[in-house]
């Protein structure tokens, strides 16, 4: 009998990212939680805003603004202000 082929784990979307960054903050803002999962959950919610950093910074690099020029339209990247 033939393998599946192994398949990696796909990527969770932003929003779930975020729907679990909640839940978690939520569970942490309880505060009936034992020291040691009270630091896991601390743990795993830094990965999780990290990785929903990582996916805004991307999508912010994929964003592009159509401006006018010469009478026809032409995507430029977006650049926010940053002060």
């Amino acid at each position: 009998m033939a393998e599946a082929p192994e398949q990696k784990p796909s990527t969770p979307s932003f929003e779930e990212c975020l729907e679990e960054l909640e839940r978690t903050v939520k569970e942490l803002e309880s505060g009936e939680l034992p020291l040691e999962r009270a630091l896991q959950l601390y743990e795993k919610g830094v990965g999780l805003a990290e990785a929903c950093r990582k996916q805004l910074e991307e999508a912010e690099m994929r964003v592009e603004i159509l401006m006018k020029r010469e009478g026809r339209l032409q995507p430029e990247p977006f650049r926010p202000d940053r002060s």
